[in-house]
């Protein structure tokens, strides 16, 4: 247990530096690495399209993300592209969350091919999904099928935490990651912006989802649909040489653009001063968010299943309730693993300074310190 909860630190610490931006700064020696997420592969090729063509959307994705991050290589010369696959296999879901976090990404984008239910085929044109919460149907359907692909795993188990039915769920996982969202929210715009202009496609828009890539990825992320391979004009420009090499040049476009945005310039690099002040681990605590309710309830433990040291915040219309306070982050790694134990499996570490709240990375980085 020891040996795990040390591992488990340790990856928190360098998850906290993958994270270049405005606030926290970048070293001009340090690469800005993009990941590049070729949707689905191997055994699970994605949606068939109309059945047309022997290519479904697992070779379409894996042909524009190659093709993007070739491009990105030859152009962006401070930027290193990594791959969740460079061929035709299938990475877990999970897997491909992990290999994101543990490579030090500071970029992750899914690269997908959309499909509309029934024999329509009317349904056409791009989409770029943030995480985030939707009752949407036609939306809903797309998380569905997208996130489907975990019936076909091996090790399913690691997935029972995933319950994008759950609102405290989402919740959770939305507030883990609120430092990432407008990062997030600004390479879509640019993607949906650049298909527009530069592809000449019709735009759907950024829109918010509940995709496991995005949820379990701690750097700003993105999930792509090129388009509906169920549409025969969309599905016939995006199986061209033309249709692919123009939605890359699209996506490449994009990603300079966010690259300037952060004042990552690759042939001049032009930084952001690094912040030199440094926060003091004896000012900081962690607690452990468990819920969100607009019902206010009294910090009892009969109330919390249970368990003792609850505290509460209002935050607008929201009442968050809190386990545990303490300065010690390996202690409350373990009030963590109690409250799930207890069935709060979709709590989360939160961390104030000197009583507000603050991000999370921001104290770990401290602790680095």
């Amino acid at each position: 247990m020891k040996t795990y909860k040390t591992s488990f630190f340790v990856l928190i610490i360098v998850l906290t530096f993958s994270f270049k931006s405005l606030v926290y700064g970048q070293s001009p020696s340090k690469e800005f690495v993009v990941m590049i997420d070729p949707g689905h592969g191997g055994k699970d090729s994605g949606t068939p399209g109309t059945g047309r063509y022997k290519a479904t959307e697992k070779d379409i994705a894996l042909d524009v993300s190659l093709a993007l991050g070739k491009m990105i290589e030859q152009k962006l010369s401070n930027v290193k592209v990594v791959y969740t696959r460079k061929n035709d296999i299938y990475p877990t879901l999970n897997g491909r969350t992990v290999t994101a976090n543990k490579k030090d990404v500071d970029l992750f984008i899914s690269i997908h091919c959309n499909a509309q239910p029934g024999k329509k085929g009317t349904a056409y044109g791009s989409e770029t999904y943030v995480l985030g919460t939707t009752r949407n149907k036609q939306n809903l359907e797309v998380a569905k099928r997208e996130n489907s692909v975990i019936a076909l795993e091996d090790d399913i188990e690691v997935y029972k935490d995933f319950n994008p039915g759950s609102p405290e769920a989402i919740l959770g996982l939305m507030m883990a990651q609120e430092e990432y969202l407008d990062h997030s929210i600004k390479l879509a715009r640019y993607i949906e912006d650049e298909f527009q202009t530069t592809a000449k496609r019709k735009s759907r828009g950024v829109k918010q989802n509940i995709f496991y890539v995005l949820a379990y990825t701690y750097m700003p992320s993105v999930l792509v649909e090129l388009g509906f391979l169920t549409h025969k004009k969309e599905e016939d420009f995006l199986n061209s040489k033309r249709g692919k090499g123009l939605m890359t040049k699209s996506l490449f476009n994009a990603v300079n653009k966010y690259l300037d945005y952060l004042s990552v310039n690759a042939d001049s690099p032009t930084f952001v001063e690094e912040v030199k002040t440094k926060q003091s681990a004896e000012n900081i605590t962690f607690k452990v968010q468990i819920e969100a309710s607009k019902k206010s309830l009294e910090t009892k433990p009969y109330n919390f299943k249970g368990l003792k040291g609850i505290s509460k915040l209002k935050q607008g219309d929201l009442y968050k309730y809190f386990y545990g306070n303490t300065s010690n982050y390996n202690t409350i790694k373990d009030l963590e693993h109690d409250a799930k134990q207890k069935g709060y499996t979709s709590c989360f570490i939160v961390a104030f300074k000197e009583g507000k709240k603050i991000a999370l990375t921001d104290a770990l980085k401290s602790i680095a310190n």
